[in-house]
């Protein structure tokens, strides 16, 4: 089960580098101030090219991916009711269900695989509907779970041994009444006569049972050890054994082995309360990811599960919001762009600036914590300060991106600033081997607008070859990106670093439109898939707000 003390900090779908190192660096942040809870860098999607060079560079793991915030089985409290064998006795799977007020019991093997289930009903068969004398052997009983249900000991033979055929019988008749009904491999349950005692052993039963507290003799008990015959006894009398001998026999012969409705720790609770409504169980087992049995809920364990706990950094934007996030406690939010849509039910911690960067907005919060930087984490936030502001050339640079660039410069002993942003471009412009997909997706965020949806991705570049490789994987494909992801109009901006301008692709019924709206007091050339934007290099500064004016004019 989840800690509900886990709060996974989790920047915005196909995060970029700022919205990785800022999850990075305030989970870091949260996790020294130690309130109680334990802060875990998440991510919403891939590492894109640069991001992973900033991450190799400073040698920092790439947070965990975490797709889907719903609540999931891990997340309710599982009722740890522990598993039996199949060679247990139906006796001890009772006395088990009896202690824990159960109803159904978990059958596993030697290395916690479920191997079936056994519920009361299986347990009241076995004793109100069983009239077969051959079933303890037929199925096998081990001898250990008899003397264990009757409370006996055996004093000839070995208690390893199991069941391997006959049937199971009560001597109460004379000698020669008896040998007409015993067969050989039989179990003969007996009083404390010789004379039946022997003529069981004489027949070839496999095993006597001396009820009644009394003891074989020495002489009986050679007899029987040379016959290879095994010798039971027990307190009991002869109704008591002859009433719990079912009661020993082995779990797995009555199990339910069939098809089973198993749930995994990584089931989202709306499938699972699908499954129980159809499904009228009372519980139902579940399987960890690694495929051990892990116990059993029903539907009151539902009633505890508990919301995941998120700290949204780079977005408040539903569209970009991680899968799920409605579901979720949104319990912080920090951020650099406009205020967008995300609601929640009770007033949290909102930390918006108009700066160039998340990670400007966090340096200034481990200041105010009293937080030093270390060396890797001050490396991050430069990382992320240099990709969203393309090392100041961004409108969207302020004083203090800039200020605070330089003195985390220091703390992450970067020699040169324009030398390691050339470097750290360079690594995210190697777009050769990538798909379009992946190129697509390494910065891609939806909006909307006046009940337009709209999606805007951008890659950054030194290389205007580079840019030109990526514009030919990524023009055929606009049209099958516009309708997977659901929107009515598509652009993406392929910003060249060096010029401090974009070349903007886009589809779309009204997307031609709508660029020649945004962008008709500009100096951009337009063809009929794409526009040349001399300085403008910001979606967030540049682009969004010409497109949602522009929209607001169709």
């Amino acid at each position: 089960m989840t800690n509900n003390n886990t709060v996974n900090v989790i920047g915005h779908k196909n995060p970029d580098t700022d919205s990785i190192c800022s999850a990075i660096a305030y989970t870091y942040l949260k996790n020294q101030l130690d309130d109680g809870n334990v802060y875990v860098a998440s991510r919403a999607g891939k590492v894109s090219p640069e991001t992973r060079f900033v991450l190799d560079k400073f040698n920092i793991e790439a947070p965990i991916l975490v797709e889907d915030v719903r609540a999931r089985v891990r997340d309710m409290e599982i009722t740890a009711l522990k598993g039996i064998s199949e060679s247990d006795s139906m006796k001890k799977a009772w006395e088990y269900m009896h202690e824990m007020k159960a109803v159904s019991l978990a059958v596993i093997t030697e290395k916690n695989k479920l191997s079936g289930l056994l519920t009361m009903g299986d347990i009241t068969q076995s004793y109100m509907e069983v009239y077969d004398s051959k079933i303890i052997g037929e199925a096998k009983t081990p001898y250990k779970n008899i003397i264990e249900t009757i409370n006996g000991k055996m004093v000839v033979g070995d208690e390893k041994d199991s069941v391997c055929g006959g049937k199971v019988l009560i001597g109460a008749q004379n000698p020669d009444v008896m040998r007409r009904y015993i067969e050989k491999g039989d179990i003969v349950i007996v009083g404390n006569r010789s004379e039946s005692q022997l003529c069981a052993i004489e027949a070839g039963a496999d095993c006597i049972i001396i009820s009644g507290g009394t003891h074989a003799t020495d002489s009986i008990k050679m007899i029987a050890e040379k016959s290879s015959i095994k010798i039971i006894e027990s307190d009991f009398d002869t109704y008591t054994l002859a009433r719990l001998m079912n009661q020993s026999i082995p779990v797995g012969h009555f199990m339910n082995r069939g098809t089973l409705t198993t749930f995994s720790t990584d089931d989202f609770l709306d499938d699972v309360k699908d499954v129980m409504s159809e499904k009228r169980y009372r519980n139902f087992p579940v399987i960890d990811e690694k495929g051990r049995y892990a116990g059993m809920v029903s539907r009151h364990n539902l009633l505890t599960a508990k919301k995941r706990k998120l700290i949204l950094v780079d977005h408040n934007e539903k569209s970009q919001a991680v899968s799920g996030f409605e579901t979720a406690e949104i319990l912080e939010i920090v951020d650099h762009h406009r205020i967008g849509n995300i609601e929640t039910s009770s007033p949290i911690f909102f930390r918006n600036m108009a700066v160039g960067c998340t990670a400007t907005i966090l340096y200034g919060m481990f200041l105010e914590n009293g937080i030093d930087i270390p060396q890797n984490i001050a490396g991050l936030l430069l990382s992320a300060i240099l990709s969203d502001t393309l090392a100041f050339r961004s409108p969207t640079c302020t004083a203090a991106d800039r200020t605070r660039a330089t003195k985390l410069r220091e703390i992450a002993h970067i020699d040169n600033i324009d030398d390691y942003a050339s470097e750290m471009f360079e690594a995210g412009s190697n777009l050769s081997q990538a798909t379009p997909d992946e190129i697509f997706f390494m910065d891609f965020k939806k909006f909307a607008s006046n009940s337009v949806d709209f999606g805007v991705g951008q890659i950054s570049s030194m290389s205007k070859e580079g840019l030109k490789a990526a514009k030919d994987k990524l023009v055929p494909e606009m049209d099958r990106f516009l309708s997977e992801q659901n929107c009515d109009m598509m652009f993406f901006m392929l910003t060249n670093i060096m010029t401090e301008s974009s070349e903007i692709i886009f589809c779309g019924r009204d997307a031609l439109r709508t660029m020649k709206l945004a962008f008709v007091d500009t100096r951009s050339k337009a063809d009929e898939e794409s526009f040349e934007c001399p300085g403008v290099v910001s979606r967030k500064k540049q682009m969004i707000p010409r497109l949602m004016n522009a929209i607001s004019q169709l």
